[in-house]
């Protein structure tokens, strides 16, 4: 790590923390990561259907970070993949205290399966309905 730069805020971990991936977006795009997606045609398939351009804006924002790397596939036109660094990797502690969280205090929600982005979609709205049905009785 290099020198520390002067913090936007205070020098309060959750402070700094949040300036880097606590706006509506990145956390799932790690999320979504961490479960194997890596285009942005993947990314941009999620549930949440985070709108084009602020995907593009959080990619380049998590990689200015050193969470996500990206490696280009195909040159014309150039598509890259999208990796998790060790850094963004550790991430997956948070989201999992997140899931446990939500899961305790939030009723209905899921957790959604790491298949791929559509049949994973499904296997959420299903889980989701039924949840709503079992709890409708």
């Amino acid at each position: 790590m290099g020198p520390a730069k002067p913090f936007a805020r205070s020098a309060c971990a959750v402070a700094n923390s949040l300036d880097i991936v606590g706006d509506k977006w990145s956390l799932l795009v790690v999320r979504d990561l961490l479960h194997g997606k890596s285009t942005y045609g993947e990314l941009a398939h999620s549930p949440e259907h985070i709108p084009t351009n602020i995907l593009a804006e959080r990619l380049k924002r998590l990689e200015a970070a050193g969470i996500i790397l990206a490696t280009p596939y195909q040159e014309r036109p150039v598509r890259y993949a999208y990796t998790l660094t060790p850094k963004g990797k550790e991430l997956g502690d948070v989201l999992l205290a997140f899931v446990r969280w939500g899961k305790r205090h939030i009723p209905g929600t899921v957790v959604l399966d790491r298949a791929p982005a559509d049949s994973g979609a499904a296997a959420a709205a299903t889980t989701t309905r039924s949840t709503r049905k079992a709890r409708a009785k």
